[in-house]
């Protein structure tokens, strides 16, 4: 028997090996966010990329606003060049994180996306802070 599933075979363990592990050097999710942000040195800059009212309404603890339309060269330019940016945006329905990425990318910035954004976030059952 053939199921919508099986239809289509799974990769070789290989692929699929080579596949997931690129898939963790561009993304992260909540709880792994969440974790790395109790540390007594966080090593990465979380980004909210959605608009100031947006991240004023609620927005993760630690994180800064840079909507992706403001990331433009000289407005990166106070940050080293090493310096990973974990960006995020609205949730799963929401595109902005992803333009966030390519526009850091292109400014030869590191950077990950967290999977999920705020629902992610609230689904994981963590807080939101308002204000700036």
């Amino acid at each position: 028997m053939t199921t919508a599933v099986t239809k289509t075979p799974a990769a070789n363990s290989q692929t699929a090996l080579s596949h997931f592990s690129a898939l963790l050097a561009f993304e992260t999710d909540c709880w792994d966010t969440h974790e790395s942000l109790q540390a007594d040195e966080v090593d990465f800059i979380l980004v909210d990329v959605r608009s100031p009212a947006l991240f004023a309404d609620g927005h993760i603890k630690g994180a800064i606003n840079i909507p992706h339309g403001k990331m433009t060269a000289s407005y990166m330019k106070r940050y080293s060049q090493d310096t990973l940016f974990v960006v995020y945006c609205a949730g799963p329905h929401c595109n902005g994180a992803d333009k966030a990425a390519v526009r850091l990318a292109s400014l030869s910035l590191p950077v990950k996306r967290m999977n999920g954004g705020i629902t992610g976030w609230l689904d994981e059952g963590f807080t939101l802070t308002k204000g700036e």
